[in-house]
């Protein structure tokens, strides 16, 4: 239970966590401490402030306090808080919900997936992750090897299942036994015990072909080496069965990068970089410490040892909470020796390269904001593209740029169905689709806008924007030809220096728009040549149309064959493959 508080001299002498806010009564700073009176009292101290301290009291207008049992409680709350509050003048990961996590569902047969958002729901989570095409590279591989159902609706055996992809729990194919041991090796995987997950293998394998089961212990095999594929392009290997995780983190006046390297069973299986906001003027033993809290707070496997650039802060009481939920110690420490020395410094060079980068894209963004007169810094960027053949299987795009950097989660494709190539009205459609969704919204809102195109297509998006009262959102057109850059309400166009990196970055935006549209474009055309080609030819179904294709690969190869080859496809004897064929060919000369 929280309680309300104006005056410190009223705080109990008892551990807990107290919650600073500002007139508006937005949270502004979240602190934990052995006891509350103490430690709220040095914030009104008349000696010399931090200069961080004395801009955070120049905010604040009242508290509340939470008592807790022990300081480690008061540890787990004060992160909890800081997660759910995110105050301005604490450290905290940056953008955390951009991270994404590979969650284990909680069903009777669950499934893999990746996800931001992290719920108390009984599944397991591990991350979170900062490459997410690795983490979708692992989970296809895993669900590969494993065979791991990938559908909501367990409706009966559908293609995975025939292409061997699932072992079909939906269809009675597996016992609920047999799958609830696959998905513990999976658990294993993420926790980081690879040797466990082998020596498993190996022994059902053995067991397997001791019991005459040849076709469970081939499968079996194939799972060891698929396994084994994937640990053998680690390219660091240490000491067999080092179970460490190495941090360190480059930091200036503005901005702070903290790298974790997971090394597992003595190999680096994982590089994680995080940017940390709030840092201003704070130490690395406090930056650090701030980031072992948040870090470890997600579901993910803790190492027994930490490998720390510097000596954290509240060092003990981090590790105490590290290992009261492990069934080992966990040991946080400075490197002891010159390998590890090496090491730290490794992952010390690589926060360094990000914050350099980040660095370099704020600045990016600042000329962006500055030569097109933004009202604020373009982090959150949306572009838009239309591609069509004279008004053909017209599509729109939405990519999305945060920091500089394709969101590529975020990306959108839109279907039109406006007749004719009209530009403009296929802009607005995909336009009034897009922002009537996000008008109540605010989070949602991005930065800038850029449609591809001049004066024209930029008048349709400023009409669209009015027309739902979200004219407070910035706006431009980006015109190929000569590279104009179009503002609203201005007559003539931003010529940009040819050089700037600020043009540079809109011209990537605007390229990865055009790129994802006319994907999508080339994507229904040759959807629709694939479906209307097999499909009508009598006595060819759905699943023969799915062994030609895997024979044959795709519809130019079905096209290519002769009447033998056709013929040679499991269930199509020469009769049907002449039909086929004949089909084909008159379709492709009409």
């Amino acid at each position: 239970m929280s309680n309300r508080c104006s005056n410190p001299d009223n705080l109990p002498n008892k551990p807990g966590v107290y919650i600073m806010r500002n007139i508006d009564d937005v949270v502004i700073y979240v602190g934990k401490a052995k006891s509350l009176i103490k430690r709220v009292k040095s914030y009104f101290s008349k000696s010399e402030l931090p200069l961080k301290t004395k801009l955070l009291m120049s905010h604040f207008h009242n508290l509340e306090y939470i008592i807790t049992d022990t300081e480690k409680e008061a540890l787990i709350l004060e992160s909890n808080l800081i997660k759910k509050y995110k105050p301005k003048y604490n450290i905290r990961l940056k953008d955390d919900k951009r991270y994404p996590y590979i969650k284990i569902t909680n069903e009777k047969y669950p499934r893999i997936l990746i996800t931001r958002n992290v719920r108390d729901d009984g599944a397991y989570y591990y991350g979170p992750f900062t490459d997410v095409g690795s983490v979708r590279r692992i989970v296809k591989s895993l669900k590969a090897i494993f065979k791991i159902r990938a559908c909501r609706k367990m409706d009966g055996p559908c293609l995975n299942y025939q292409i061997h992809l699932c072992s079909a729990p939906c269809g009675g194919k597996i016992s609920k036994a047999s799958y609830t041991e696959i998905i513990e090796k999976i658990n294993l995987f993420f926790e980081g015990k690879y040797n466990k997950i082998i020596d498993m293998l190996n022994e059902m394998m053995m067991e397997a072909a001791q019991n005459h089961e040849f076709e469970k212990a081939a499968v079996l095999r194939d799972q060891i080496l698929s396994v084994d594929s994937i640990l053998e392009k680690q390219k660091i290997e240490f000491d067999r069965g080092l179970e460490q995780d190495v941090i360190a983190c480059s930091y200036d006046e503005r901005v702070a990068c903290v790298v974790v390297f997971s090394i597992r069973d003595g190999k680096i299986i994982g590089k994680d970089d995080f940017l940390m906001s709030g840092t201003e003027g704070t130490l690395p033993d406090k930056i650090l410490s701030a980031f072992l809290k948040q870090y470890y707070m997600s579901p993910r496997h803790v190492p027994s040892e930490i490998i720390i650039q510097y000596k954290p802060d509240e060092q003990g009481l981090i590790e105490d909470w590290l290992s009261s939920n492990q069934e080992y110690e966990v040991t946080l420490r400075t490197p002891k020796n010159s390998t590890e020395t090496r090491l730290v410094q490794m992952v010390a060079k690589n926060a360094e390269i990000i914050k350099n980068q980040e660095k370099e894209v704020r600045n990016t963004l600042l000329d962006l904001q500055k030569y097109i007169k933004l009202p604020k810094i373009p982090r959150h960027v949306e572009c838009f593209d239309i591609s069509n053949i004279s008004g053909k299987h017209a599509v729109g795009s939405m990519v999305v740029f945060e920091d500089g950097m394709p969101k590529k989660s975020k990306y959108r494709k839109y279907k039109i169905d406006i007749p004719g190539p009209d530009d403009y009205a296929m802009m607005k459609d995909v336009l009034n689709r897009r922002y009537s969704k996000i008008v109540l919204d605010e989070d949602k809102k991005p930065d800038l806008i850029i449609v591809d195109g001049g004066k024209g297509q930029l008048n349709v998006a400023v009409n669209v924007l009015k027309s739902l009262s979200l004219e407070d959102i910035a706006v431009i057109g980006l015109a190929k030809e000569f590279e104009h850059v179009f503002v609203p309400n201005v007559s003539n166009p931003i010529i940009l220096p040819r050089n700037s990196e600020a043009l540079h970055l809109l011209q990537r935006i605007r390229d990865e728009a055009h790129r994802f549209a006319v994907t999508y474009h080339k994507k229904l055309r040759s959807r629709e040549l694939k479906y209307s080609v097999l499909d009508g030819i009598k006595g060819v179904g759905e699943k023969r149309k799915i062994k030609l294709l895997k024979h044959f690969g795709d519809i130019n190869n079905i096209k290519k064959a002769s009447v033998e080859e056709l013929a040679s496809v499991e269930s199509i004897n020469k009769n049907l493959a002449f039909t086929i064929y004949k089909h084909l060919h008159k379709s492709s000369t009409a």
